[in-house]
């Protein structure tokens, strides 16, 4: 029996890394981890998608992808025939933003955000923000991979222009009832998470790789 390929695509200027606790059954499945690229001047979020695309080499995989990850999985399934799209702590449309996204489209606020400290997670944890933020800054400077300004700006700007408006109703949506980034009350026809945060994919891993395989296979 041949093994089915699942390519995961990790959240905003995360690394692959991300999904060390994820361990899918090895018998079944071949696991690919896709990474962040720094975008072309000017790319749009499809042309970077159908760049990304190529290094998906096995046919009829499975494309998994974590919050922003979740976007660009299913910009890529323009390109790739895919078994099935599956998204973790994403969105399937922008109807399914947050009000504050929506905001920050309006006013051009995403514009504002400063990426430099952004990057420098170092120096931002040198502020004392209370335990449970500062705990946050260690993970993300665990997982932080992509420090460059120019992939910031781009994709910041790319997930709150994101132009789909429908969703795809073949898209699978996992989603944690706690995700403070993409609250669940704006989320149609997600399979929840119970307790699940924007970070799961490293705090429910359990609940992940019991239910995944599952999933892939239904």
């Amino acid at each position: 029996m041949s093994k089915i390929p699942v390519y995961f695509m990790p959240g905003l200027a995360a690394s692959p890394a991300i999904f060390e606790r994820i361990a899918l059954p090895e018998a079944e499945f071949e696991v690919v981890l896709l990474e962040w690229e720094i975008p072309l001047d000017h790319e749009s979020l499809e042309a970077y998608a159908k760049r990304i695309s190529r290094r998906i080499v096995h046919p009829d995989p499975v494309l998994i992808g974590v919050s922003f990850g979740g976007i660009l999985v299913q910009e890529i399934s323009k390109f790739v025939a895919a078994r099935k799209v599956i998204i973790i702590s994403s969105v399937k449309c922008n109807t399914e933003f947050p009000r504050r996204f929506k905001v920050a489209k309006a006013t051009k606020a995403y514009k504002l955000i400063p990426m430099d400290l952004l990057i420098n997670v170092e120096k931002l944890a040198k502020f004392s923000f209370g335990s449970k933020i500062n705990q946050r800054l260690k993970l993300y400077e665990k997982f932080l991979s992509v420090r460059d300004k120019r992939y910031l700006e781009w994709a910041v700007e790319n997930v709150i222009l994101w132009e789909r408006c429908e969703a795809d109703p073949n898209v699978i949506h996992i989603h944690g009832d706690a995700d403070e980034v993409f609250p669940i009350k704006y989320i149609s026809n997600p399979i929840v998470v119970k307790g699940g945060t924007h970070i799961m994919i490293l705090n429910k891993y359990k609940w992940l790789n019991e239910n995944l395989p599952k999933i892939i296979k239904a």
